[in-house]
């Protein structure tokens, strides 16, 4: 039984009593086989396993626990237990109580959210600071949904950004016409399957006994409130603050220091033995952290008891000669390929260590960069599969779009808008049979010079500017290609949709749908428009080559896509699987490259953690905008923890492409890896002033 594999700290700390138990489970000391150990205990007290919630940072994690737990009580019993992400869980529980949810990715709302913004002018304002782009006013609310519980937008921008409020007004004016725009066609993001489960949870009881919340450290204001409204009879929550890195997405690091503040019958355990790392590399960790403010008091015992490696420090004189050393040294190491890890802070780490891997043939794969499922090409597959499923999906339409030459987001919205007018309120009715007796299906222009609006609506077009384009008669009287701002570039785009819509109405397969998306004209224009880019070299030219095998990658990914369809026989359940479960899949084999966000949770026999320089890591621009020492310092801690046996740290002294000179990491001095000199003063000095 799990519980008989567990040592005296970690059963002590699964069998407590029930209340409000929190488990300090630092690297490598057996987290999961104590939440595992738990879940165990309720089931032999006869808690049921459906009145058992487990809440995980991914749906993997959840699902490995759950298998484990399957291992001892049957997965009939397992499979009972509430397991999954925050979202995941909400996702299960607002679609039994609304059928339907409609669950979109920042970047699908993003398009939405642009095409509000795009109808403003901020031009009136006289103002020496400039407004914010959509994209980030956009990151800048929802980082505001997860970590504000009182304050209004408007009054919490004004507040932490002054030289903004003369923008205020609009800014909060742009929220909630899309938050009226959301509403009224069904999307839901993932803050707002928290905030409407959390109104789920104060409107009934949900039934759970008790509700176990791993890496508890890194959970923001709105998911603590989201577990506060549960209002758990028994709360089991485990994490380590010193790896709380998720600071930018909100985590709040003072939710698990205030655990004994909030809770009356609150109770500490400390998990200290380390089954992970060697002596070296966990004192190399633990000498590093401890510049940190402690929270609660631990100190970690080291189990393995084998002759151990000492983590190594390599200099090299220049960037790309550290890539190249470091892809030789793995060349020639003995470790598998699946067991080594390299480990970086910034993307353009990754890109470099990336390309001298391929180069010495070195199979790797890499996450925390762009994904298969953040790649342009599968967006838009998906785009037009998810408009095929749910024709209300303006987003969809609006990012399809943006292969439209000339055609911007605040138009393709009015097209849409425009042809659901014409269907009654049916997109497909409005561009197959559309309502002959509307001349003008476009929406009166607002006007409010305050809030940036103005009427900058021209008179209607005329469709005999698209004769030439010999469309079909029945799309050609389309009312909709009377926009003024419609030009022969877009109103093909739409045509081509036409025809694409009317062949894939026809079939209930995804794995039909997904073939005949990659094998039509629109997605041909689509792969031509994005290998042409791909293709450009810096002077502007097209690269023939570069382009030719950038379609065929293009072409590559949506047969993958294809083979991911299998099995499934329902367009919504496929479509959802990609929307909830894509973060969760990993594509290719060999040496992982991995973002320290990304490796969070992972172990590696061999472990490589790059580009430890001064700006690079700790990345002094992110502690400008709202970062800290302390976090680079809890990413550096996570970033070593990986490590089982073999621990390489690294830097370079110059960049000879940016022409550059480079100082060591901070961090490398305070683990007594070079001595501390002036260089560390006032890198020091560099760190307490941005923090101020």
């Amino acid at each position: 039984m799990p519980l008989s594999r567990l040592n005296s700290e970690q059963y002590h700390a699964a069998t407590a009593p029930f209340g409000h138990n929190l488990i300090i489970a630092s690297a490598g000391t057996g987290k999961t086989s104590t939440i595992v150990g738990r879940i165990a205990h309720l089931l032999n007290n006869k808690i049921r396993p459906e009145e058992i919630l487990l809440l995980t940072f991914t749906n993997k994690a959840a699902g490995e626990m759950v298998e484990r737990v399957a291992k001892d009580f049957g997965k009939e019993v397992a499979l009972k237990i509430d397991a999954g992400t925050f979202h995941s869980i909400s996702y299960r529980w607002l679609k039994r109580r609304d059928g339907k949810v409609v669950l979109k990715q920042p970047r699908e709302l993003k398009t939405l959210f642009r095409s509000v913004y795009e109808r403003r002018s901020f031009s009136h304002i006289d103002s020496p600071t400039p407004p914010y782009g959509a994209h980030y006013l956009y990151d800048l609310y929802s980082y505001y949904q997860n970590t504000e519980m009182v304050q209004e937008f408007e009054a919490w921008v004004s507040a932490r950004h002054a030289d903004h409020e003369v923008y205020c007004c609009i800014y909060a004016d742009i929220i909630e016409e899309f938050e009226v725009l959301k509403l009224q066609y069904g999307f839901l993001n993932f803050n707002d399957l928290l905030l409407q489960m959390r109104q789920l949870c104060l409107e009934q009881e949900l039934g759970y006994q008790e509700v176990l919340v791993d890496e508890y450290q890194d959970t923001n204001l709105l998911q603590g409130s989201l577990i506060d409204a549960m209002k758990p009879k028994s709360l089991f929550c485990v994490g380590d603050y010193d790896q709380s890195i998720y600071a930018f997405n909100g985590a709040d690091i003072s939710i698990i220091g205030s655990f004994t503040c909030k809770f009356d019958d609150a109770v500490i355990h400390t998990l200290k033995k380390n089954y992970r790392s060697t002596v070296p590399i966990l004192s190399l960790a633990n000498t590093v952290i401890s510049h940190n403010e402690r929270i609660y008091p631990k100190e970690l015992e080291v189990t393995r008891t084998e002759r151990p490696h000492e983590p190594t420090l390599i200099v090299y004189d220049e960037l790309f000669d550290q890539y190249h050393a470091i892809a030789m040294l793995i060349k020639q190491s003995r470790t598998p390929l699946e067991e080594i890890a390299v480990i970086f802070r910034n993307n353009a780490s990754a890109d470099g260590i990336e390309a001298t891997l391929r180069e010495q043939g070195i199979a790797c794969r890499r996450r925390g960069g762009t994904s298969f499922f953040d790649s342009k090409e599968i967006k838009a597959i998906l785009d037009i599969y998810t408009l095929l499923v749910n024709e209300s999906d303006m987003m969809a339409f609006i990012h399809l779009f943006e292969y439209a030459k000339g055609v911007g987001s605040a138009i393709a919205k009015e097209i849409f808008i425009a042809v659901q007018k014409l269907g009654g309120g049916s997109f497909f009715q409005g561009l197959f049979e559309p309502d002959g007796s509307i001349e003008n299906p476009f929406e009166k222009r607002k006007l409010n010079h305050q809030l940036g609006l103005f009427d900058d609506f021209a008179e209607l077009g005329n469709r005999g500017r698209f004769v030439t384009l010999k469309f079909e008669k029945q799309f050609f009287d389309n009312a909709v290609l009377k926009h003024p701002k419609l030009n022969r570039d877009g109103a093909q785009f739409l045509y081509r949709i036409y025809l694409l819509y009317k062949e894939l109405k026809k079939l209930s397969q995804p794995q039909a749908v997904i073939k005949k998306i990659a094998a039509s004209l629109i997605y041909n224009d689509i792969v031509e428009t994005l290998s042409i880019k791909r293709g450009q070299l810096a002077d502007g030219s097209i690269d023939e080559t570069l382009k030719s095998a950038s379609a065929k990658r293009i072409r590559r990914k949506s047969l993958l896509l294809f083979e991911l369809s299998k099995p499934y026989s329902e367009h919504e359940r496929f479509l959802n699987a990609m929307v909830l479960g894509s973060q969760d899949l990993t594509q290719g084999e060999g040496v992982y490259l991995l973002s320290i966000h990304a490796s969070k949770g992972l172990e590696y026999k061999e472990v490589y953690v790059i580009d430890l320089m001064d700006g690079r890591f700790p990345n002094r621009k992110l502690m400008q905008r709202g970062g800290s020492i302390e976090e680079e310092r809890r990413l550096f801690y996570v970033a070593v923890t990986r490590a089982k046996d073999r621990l390489f740290l690294s830097y370079a002294k110059y960049d000879k492409i940016k022409k550059s000179n480079f100082l060591p990491s901070q961090f490398l001095y305070e683990a007594s890896l070079i001595p501390k000199d002036t260089q560390y003063s006032a890198l020091v000095e560099k760190a307490a002033s941005k923090e101020e």
